[in-house]
C-alpha cells in the first residue's frame, strides 16, 4: 500500500474536476513507462518467526537501506518507508517490505531494479539474522502471530476491516502481491486496456499462484491470497460491473469511487479516522464539524489508494491479481501485461480474447482459480487454454516493441517461465506442494530458505 499524505490542498468543486484529475494521466505512447511493485515476508533465519518493528527488525532494515541515499518517510517519528525519486520502499501492516519501483522504459530495467533492491535488502537483513521470501500468503503463522507496524493508516484499517469482511486482517498481515502499473493514452485507451486486464485478471491469478499453504499445511487453495480477497471488503474490491461497460469513463469511475467508504484523511501529518463515511458526503460538507474540514484534491488522491479492485484505476492502471513469487516470475508478470497492452496489434488480439469473458464469467472465475488454478473450467476448455493464448499474444507484443538489452535480447525473454507453465510445467504453488509432499516430508519451514530472495 502507498504512503499517503503528499497533500494537494486544492478544494474539490465537483465531479468533473475529479475526472480531470484522472485524465491528466493520459500520455503519448512514446512516454509509456513500467512501474512494478512487489512485497515479501521477513523471517528469522533461526526460528522462522516474523521480525518485529524493533529492536533488530524492520526499523533497522529501513535505516540501513535508507543510508544509501533514500529519504525517510516518518509517521510520528517512526520510519515507515523510504523515498528516492519516483521509487519508494514501504511497509505493509505486518512488516512485509514493498518496493514501489521507478517508472522505467523497459522490462530489462525492471529486472535490474529487482536485483539491485534484493541486494540492498540482503545486505541490511543478513547481519540481523533475517531473510525475506516473496510468497502470496504466509505459510506458517496464524493471524495472531503476525506483528503490526506503527503506521497510522493501518491502525484505522485494523479497527474497520472486521466490520466489512471476514478476511480483511488476513489480507493486511498475511498476504504479499506483485503488481505492474501501466499507462494509457486517452480515455478510450484506458477503457480498452481496463476491459482487457479485468477480464484476464483471473487467468493471471492462476498463472502466478504461489500460496498453497496456511498455518503449516496445505490450505486447499493454490492461491490462498486470492481466496482472502473474496471476503475482504467487497464494497471496494474484486470486479465492478460498470468497468466492463463499453461506455465506461473517468467520470463514471469517479461517481462510483465517491460512494466507496472512506478510511481516513491526513491533516497536519495526522490521520483522522473517517472509516465508513461517504466521500461524496464529505465532499458536500455533510460530515459536520470534524477536524477533517473540507475535502481537497489530496484527500481524493489518498482515497483512490483505498480502492482494491482487481485492476485499479488511478493516473495509470494497476494490475493486482497476482501472488508475489520468484524474481523471474514477478518480472514475467510485468512482461505479460506489457506485452498484451503496449503494442497495438497485441492489444487488439488481447481485446478479442478478453471479449470471451464477460463480467459474470470473470466474477465466477475468481474463486475457482484460487482452488483449481489453470485447471479451472472455462467455456469448453480450461483456464490454461486462455493462458496459453495470453502468453502467445504477449510474446508477439514484446517482440514488436523491440526493446533490446546489451546482449541483443528483446523483452520476450522475460516470458520464459510462463511459456513453460502454459505448456504443462507446474505453477509455483504446484511446485511447493510437490516439495512438501516429497523431499520436505511435510516440514514446511523449508520453504523459507528455498523461496528467499
Amino acid at each position: 500500500m502507498s504512503n499517503p499524505g503528499d497533500a494537494d490542498a486544492t478544494p474539490i468543486e465537483g465531479v468533473a474536476q475529479l475526472a480531470e484529475y484522472l485524465a491528466v494521466g493520459c500520455k503519448p505512447a512514446s512516454q509509456f513507462t513500467i512501474g512494478t511493485e512487489h512485497e515479501k515476508f521477513g523471517f528469522s533465519t533461526t526460528d522462522f518467526s516474523s521480525p518485529p518493528y524493533e529492536p533488530g527488525g524492520i526499523k533497522a532494515i529501513l535505516e540501513t537501506i535508507g543510508a544509501g541515499g533514500w529519504e525517510p518517510i516518518l509517521d510520528h517519528g517512526n520510519p515507515i518507508g523510504l523515498k528516492r525519486g519516483a521509487a519508494s520502499v514501504s511497509l505493509e501492516p505486518a512488516g512485509q517490505l514493498e518496493l514501489s519501483g521507478g517508472m522505467l522504459a523497459t522490462l530489462h530495467e525492471t529486472h535490474a531494479e529487482f536485483e539491485a533492491h534484493y541486494a540492498d535488502v540482503r545486505a541490511a537483513a543478513g547481519p540481523l539474522g533475517l531473510g525475506f521470501a516473496p510468497l502470496g500468503f504466509h505459510p506458517t503463522h496464524t493471524r495472531a502471530e503476525m506483528p503490526w507496524m506503527p503506521k497510522s493508516r493501518y491502525a484505522i484499517m485494523r479497527r474497520y476491516m472486521p466490520k466489512v469482511g471476514s478476511m480483511g486482517l488476513d489480507m493486511m498481515t498475511r498476504t504479499c502481491t506483485v503488481q505492474v502499473n501501466l499507462d494509457y493514452s486517452s480515455e478510450a485507451d484506458m477503457r480498452r486496456k481496463l476491459r482487457v486486464s479485468l477480464a484476464l485478471q483471473p487467468i493471471a491469478t492462476a498463472l502466478f499462484a504461489n500460496s498453497p499453504f496456511r498455518e503449516g499445511k496445505p490450505s486447499g487453495f493454490l492461491s490462498t491470497r486470492a481466496n482472502v480477497w473474496t471476503d475482504t471488503d467487497n464494497q471496494r474490491s474484486g470486479m465492478v460491473e460498470m468497468m466492463f461497460d463499453p461506455n465506461f469513463s473517468f467520470e463514471r469511475y469517479v461517481d462510483w469511487v465517491l460512494d466507496v467508504p472512506m478510511y481516513f484523511v491526513v491533516r497536519d501529518g495526522e490521520m483522522i479516522d473517517l472509516a465508513g463515511q461517504s466521500f461524496r458526503r464529505f465532499m458536500g460538507g455533510a460530515l459536520g464539524d470534524t477536524p477533517a474540514g473540507h475535502a481537497t484534491m489530496g484527500d481524493f488522491a489518498d482515497h483512490l489508494t483505498t480502492v482494491f479492485t482487481d485492476v485499479r484505476l488511478k493516473r495509470f492502471l494497476e494490475m493486482r491479481g497476482a501472488d508475489a513469487g520468484s524474481l523471474e516470475m514477478m518480472v514475467a508478470q510485468s512482461a505479460l501485461w506489457v506485452g498484451l497492452l503496449y503494442d497495438d496489434a497485441a492489444l487488439s488480439a488481447a481485446h478479442a480474447l478478453a471479449s470471451q469473458i464477460d463480467f459474470a464469467t470473470a466474477t465466477a472465475l475468481r474463486p475457482l482459480v484460487a482452488v483449481q488454478g489453470l485447471d479451472a473450467p472455462l467455456g469448453t476448455g480450461t483456464v490454461r487454454d486462455i493462458a496459453r493464448d495470453m502468453v502467445a499474444i504477449a510474446q508477439q507484443g514484446l517482440v514488436a516493441r523491440a526493446r533490446q538489452n546489451a546482449k541483443g535480447d528483446d523483452e520476450s525473454i522475460h516470458l520464459a517461465p510462463l511459456h513453460a507453465i502454459v505448456n504443462g510445467a507446474p505453477t509455483q504453488a504446484e511446485h511447493w506442494l510437490q516439495r512438501f509432499n516429497g523431499e520436505w516430508q511435510g516440514d514446511i519451514t523449508n520453504i523459507f530458505a528455498e523461496a528467499a530472495i
